[in-house]
């Protein structure tokens, strides 16, 4: 049971880092994006490789999978954030695409189908980190730092600047911000410190593939941040935590078919997400409507 828990907390915390970095940039920009799990993926993918080839030390591999994640940001965010709104959405949602072909195919960087195995545990300071207890402080620690990296630029003259932008990109222009940079640095920003969840995912689970960075990993982190709030501090990690919890909750209902617990949770995703939208479009840490 300890084993458990441990193994939840660090998940929890791995996906609110996610939840908290797609939110810098939905909820304070509005930048709505479906390739969030491709950062986390190269951030998994790049840590792995780093880890097994030169060093599984954290001041090595965890900068390495920002620097890739970052730098990939590049080619969705210079094209496509001269673009508004939906068309934005439809950018992302060909990079994420094509993303998980890249990863399914290129088998001397990501193992193909078949994954990485033997990934090596994360090292701090020539110590191995691989227990479940001492990993989940090295998770928590992980995400309290975005948490901080985040509040701070979001209470900055840059998080002024996004929260412009989000309301009305047209104004913020016509007071001399430079919209396209702003936006371009913001998701730069937002997939560097995404690619952390990757290689925290990596280092844990010492085996990755493909199945864990697809449109489905996306939209379960967009619903994170909307189910807990968007353009809020504690929102995303509220999210996160349901939405992991939900399906341990639902496991213990004995009178539900193993097979189709799968199919239930994706019901009560969808009837929670339309709920809240009619009721608390906020989300359950967001202000209610009207207020």
């Amino acid at each position: 049971m300890e084993a458990y828990i441990y193994n939840l907390v660090n998940l929890i915390a791995i996906y609110s880092i996610l939840a908290v970095t797609l939110n810098f940039i939905m909820g304070y920009a509005g930048i709505y994006s479906l390739a969030h799990a491709v950062f986390f993926g190269l951030g998994a993918y790049t840590s792995a490789f780093v880890a097994q080839n030169v060093s599984a030390s954290i001041l090595v591999s965890f900068p390495a999978a920002m620097l890739a994640a970052g730098v990939v940001s590049l080619a969705l965010a210079l094209p496509a954030l001269r673009v508004r709104g939906e068309y934005f959405v439809a950018a992302s949602l060909g990079l994420q695409v094509l993303s998980v072909t890249i990863y399914s195919e290129w088998k001397g960087f990501t193992g193909g189908i078949g994954g990485v195995l033997a990934i090596p545990p994360v090292n701090i300071l020539g110590i191995d980190v691989f227990r479940p207890a001492a990993f989940a402080i090295l998770s928590v620690t992980v995400l309290v730092l975005v948490l901080l990296i985040v509040n701070a630029l979001v209470h900055s003259s840059f998080g002024r600047n996004l929260r412009a932008i989000r309301d009305s990109e047209s104004a913020a222009a016509s007071f001399g911000k430079n919209v396209p940079v702003i936006k371009t640095i913001s998701v730069v920003i937002s997939a560097a410190l995404a690619a952390l969840a990757g290689a925290l995912y990596a280092s844990y689970l010492s085996f990755i593939n493909v199945e864990s960075f697809t449109l489905d990993t996306s939209v379960l982190v967009m619903a994170m941040v909307i189910i807990g709030g968007t353009g809020t501090v504690a929102g995303p990690i509220v999210g996160a935590a349901i939405l992991l919890i939900l399906p341990s909750v639902i496991s213990y209902f004995d009178f539900l078919p193993q097979t189709e617990i799968g199919s239930l949770q994706q019901i009560i995703y969808g009837l929670g997400m339309t709920l809240l939208m009619i009721f608390r479009p906020g989300g359950i840490v967001g202000r209610r409507s009207g207020t």
